[in-house]
């Protein structure tokens, strides 16, 4: 692990072309500080606005996370989903944001089932990538309905249902997934000490280094976010040479 003391000092000699991350712990926050549920994926929600600029700032090109998996959607109560879709909506249509955006140059793509979300929530979202489409220096791809294992799904079914004759390759499945305009995850980052995938990207991340932060995504900071990409920069990447 990178010392804390010295990572501020340490230069970023090799940053992550894209980094991908799992923001975890915001109920967890809530409890811990005797808040509403809402207030902690509200604080998740700015956090995460203000982590794309940090990243950007870095040097990173591309972000990827995980803003709500096919799980949450089938295990988490129409409460605690009614207030992340409420909030998807407010971000989706706040001017600020798409002030921020336009400033930044950065573009949101929006991949997954959307089927398995509200309608308004559907159209507020894919909205926003209409309006951002053409800025180019930074794309942030947001995932809403995805799970690694149905994105692996849907693709052999879509090659089923081309009754592909010839045998089926690795390109070929990259090129059906749902992800397949993600680029290969270079750094993954996950919150609140959990220290597992849980599924996501699993074909982008075969080579990913990982960094699990102990720290709950609302209190996640940018010199946190620079440990990380000290620690990435110090890894030696091997890819099973």
């Amino acid at each position: 692990m990178v010392n804390p003391k010295r990572s501020s000092t340490r230069t970023l000699s090799n940053v992550p072309k894209h980094v991908a991350l799992i923001p975890d712990g915001n109920r967890r926050w809530s409890n811990k500080n005797r808040l509403a549920l809402f207030s902690g994926y509200q604080m998740g929600v700015k956090k995460f606005i203000d982590f794309s600029i940090w990243a950007k700032s870095f040097g990173v090109k591309t972000l990827t996370v995980w803003a709500l998996s096919t799980e949450n959607v089938k295990a988490r109560s129409n409460l605690e989903l009614n207030a992340l879709y409420k909030l998807y909506v407010q971000a989706a249509t706040d001017p600020k944001i798409l002030a921020d955006l336009k400033a930044n140059n950065a573009r949101i793509r929006v991949i997954g089932n959307m089927y398995l979300v509200p309608t308004k929530v559907k159209d507020a979202l894919l909205s926003l990538e209409k309006k951002t489409k053409m800025y180019k220096e930074f794309t942030i791809n947001l995932l809403i309905g995805y799970g690694g294992r149905d994105d692996l799904l849907y693709a052999v079914r879509d090659i089923r249902s081309e009754r592909a004759k010839n045998r089926i390759t690795e390109s070929m499945v990259g090129e059906h997934i749902r992800t397949s305009s993600v680029p290969n995850v270079d750094l993954l980052i996950r919150t609140s000490g959990e220290q597992r995938l849980s599924g996501f990207l699993p074909w982008q991340t075969s080579y990913s280094e990982l960094y699990f932060a102990k720290k709950y995504w609302p209190d996640f900071k940018k010199s946190d976010l620079r440990k990380a990409l000290v620690e990435f920069s110090e890894r030696q990447r091997r890819y099973g040479k």
